[in-house]
């Protein structure tokens, strides 16, 4: 069987390996490139000249917006988590991308086009392999793959003396001592990247979490449908106004983001960060009539479908937020180990093939 087990491992390795090392450098790259590419970009990023307590209104910011945008595009704004950050506003229509404005002024301080800089065509390399639905599709099923390689691997190495030797050498040629880091550092790292592929591997493929929702015999929780309404244009609620019947369901609690859909025939959404949600941008939910203002459903992370409620904690664990700098350093080093793996088992075949 051992002969077996080596074939299956070699041959799906050398069939998806080179997938799975690229997620996982682009991944460990990520990690350190968000960060750096904020500490590079200051004038996107941060706020050249802080106005403390003169603030713009949300109603200031979308109508800026819709005077440099078609009246077809959506707007995401993601508020300043403290006085230093611009206003990010994710817009999709005909212009895809993100603008960056001034909080106390609303002057745009600059833009970024879908797939512009190194952090957005590495994100979405490593998201989606750079073919959206389909290459999510693609990485949940080479997920799968891992754990197969991940099971074959412990196989072929399980020593049959305990404790095993954790020794790398490298005094006996390159070739033993990638030998040794290829076979001891799967075993010893293997479930640590397993975690990182799975949560990744859920995260890009939705229907994983309406199965899971569906075997744990739950309903998916939808948006809530909108009913006509026949308000004037004169008395109908600002945005701001639209925010703060948000933020009086959970006074105190900071709002993650403000999404403005392009057809009226859709409700705004005010994604609120609770204190008890460990995801960092919140996934509670309070949907808003934007004729009347009418509050339609408010969704609590905690009370989302099981699949939902998953993505909760799921996003952290993956981007290593959950567990802080220790976490995120851990991330990083699974991420550098996977690539190492697929580098290092493609190099031991082609020196070995014959």
């Amino acid at each position: 069987m051992r002969r077996v087990w080596l074939k299956v491992h070699r041959w799906l390795a050398l069939s998806v390996g080179w997938v799975l090392a690229l997620v996982g450098l682009t991944g460990a790259i990520l990690v350190v490139a968000q960060p750096l590419d904020e500490w590079t970009h200051p004038q996107l990023f941060k706020v050249q000249q802080v106005t403390p307590g003169a603030n713009i209104s949300v109603q200031e910011v979308h109508e800026k917006l819709m005077e440099k945008f078609d009246h077809q595009s959506s707007f995401t704004l993601r508020p300043p988590r403290d006085e230093s950050e611009t206003i990010q506003a994710l817009v999709r229509g005909k212009w895809n991308g993100v603008v960056f404005l001034n909080p106390h002024t609303g002057e745009e301080q600059g833009r970024r086009k879908d797939g512009d800089g190194v952090v957005n065509f590495l994100f979405k390399l490593h998201s989606s392999l750079m073919l959206k639905d389909t290459g999510k599709a693609i990485l949940a099923w080479i997920a799968l793959a891992y754990l197969v390689l991940l099971i074959t691997g412990l196989i072929l190495w399980w020593p049959k003396r305990w404790p095993p030797s954790l020794k790398i050498e490298l005094r006996k040629g390159l070739l033993r001592g990638l030998f040794d880091m290829h076979r001891i550092g799967g075993a010893v790292l293997g479930s640590v990247i397993a975690v990182s592929v799975a949560t990744g591997a859920y995260m890009a493929w939705r229907p994983l979490g309406q199965f899971i929702t569906t075997i744990a015999g739950e309903k998916v929780v939808k948006p809530p449908k909108m009913h006509p309404v026949s308000t004037p244009a004169s008395v109908r609620p600002t945005l701001d106004d639209m925010v703060a019947r948000a933020q009086a369901q959970f006074p105190n609690e900071p709002i993650g983001y403000i999404q403005i859909p392009a057809k009226p025939d859709q409700p705004v959404r005010v994604r609120m960060r609770l204190h008890d949600d460990p995801h960092p941008n919140g996934r509670t939910a309070v949907y808003i009539h934007p004729q009347s203002g009418e509050i339609l459903a408010v969704h609590r992370w905690d009370e989302l479908d099981v699949g939902a409620r998953m993505n909760s904690v799921i996003y952290p664990l993956h981007t290593g937020e959950l567990g802080g700098p220790m976490l995120e350093a851990v991330t990083f080093l699974s991420g550098l180990a996977l690539g190492m793996l697929g580098i290092t088992g493609i190099w031991l075949w082609w020196r070995r093939r014959n």
